[in-house]
């Protein structure tokens, strides 16, 4: 179905048919979008040990919704010829399905969707991102902004080098720092440096590599300089491996620099998730190299900021 006609299923200036909020939703990959937004607020309450004030929960939801759903949709707009090129004799969805792909990825690329409506799209979340940001902390506006011009330097760095992956992993771990400051602008900087490491290596070894390596086809149809096509196959899943092993550390080693009322569950807890949801899959991978158990280890490790805000929780409230 194009735009024009889901157009035609309603007046002009009328309201959006569902057909067309799905589209926007998947341009903005919203499914595992949702599952970042626990990244904020799980940096947030390891900080503080403790809830933030009601009203700091409810405009910091709403802004982290914001922002990741405008950076997501910027990616697929400012990479959008590119994706062009990628979905050439492909299917509509690979064999191995990743949790980002559960809406129709790319639609803008697809031609489902006007270039014209994305840029809308993101132009309206990224004005409630920078408003809720200025409110919290400006500089966690400033920090929505340095992310957005990141994630643009990843996409057009794709043909240049592989090391675009280092502005892709601080993009990540921006949205722990901006939880952080938005409760406690004073962070000790212990804490925010061993936060900033620890959703560093997430990115690269659990989200990244495994992309790459499931979308090995269509990274080389476009000549895509990423980590697998550079270093080959062995490399990546060592270097991925390495990097979720520093992730799963740094999940246990930020309780020794959280807020008082994280508790002794955590880092046992912390432990247990982080060979669950990140080592394990990595080890699969490496014995058993292929886009299965890339896409396994991707979905696992989109689990991991969920997983640990929810620890946070428990381990500051549970009664031992």
């Amino acid at each position: 179905m194009t735009e024009q006609t889901v157009g035609e299923a309603v007046e002009p200036g009328g309201p959006i048919p569902l057909i067309k909020w799905k589209l926007l939703l998947g341009l903005s990959r919203t499914p595992h979008g949702l599952l970042d937004l626990a990244t904020p607020a799980m940096a947030a309450m390891l900080c503080l040990g403790q809830f933030p004030p009601v009203s700091t929960v409810v405009v910091g939801l709403v802004t982290a919704f914001a922002g990741y759903t405008a950076v997501y949709a910027l990616n697929d707009l400012v990479d959008f010829r590119v994706d062009q090129e990628r979905l050439v004799g492909t299917e509509a969805l690979g064999t191995s399905l990743r949790v980002d792909e559960v809406m129709v990825r790319h639609p803008v690329a697809r031609g489902l969707l006007t270039f014209r409506s994305g840029l809308a799209w993101f132009s309206a979340w990224a004005l409630v991102a920078l408003a809720g940001a200025w409110w919290l902390n400006p500089l966690c506006a400033v920090l929505f902004v340095g992310s957005a011009t990141l994630e643009v330097v990843y996409c057009k760095l794709l043909r240049i080098t592989h090391l675009k992956i280092i502005p892709s992993a601080i993009v990540k771990a921006t949205g722990g720092l901006a939880g952080v400051y938005a409760v406690a602008p004073s962070a000790p900087m212990g804490f925010v440096a061993v936060l900033f490491l620890w959703l560093a290596a997430w990115e690269v070894g659990g989200q990244n590599i495994p992309n790459d390596i499931v979308d090995m086809e269509a990274d080389e149809r476009v000549a895509a300089r990423t980590t697998l096509t550079v270093k080959g196959v062995q490399e990546s899943i060592f270097r991925s491996v390495a990097a979720v092993s520093m992730a799963a550390f740094g999940g246990v080693a930020i309780y020794w620099l959280a807020g008082p009322g994280t508790r002794w569950i955590y880092p046992l807890g912390a432990a247990a998730l982080g060979w669950k949801l990140l080592v394990e899959p990595a080890r699969n991978l490496y014995y058993d190299p292929g886009s299965a158990k890339a896409a396994a280890l991707f979905n696992r490790a989109s689990y991991m900021p969920v997983s640990f805000l929810v620890l946070a929780v428990l381990s500051m409230y549970l009664p031992f």
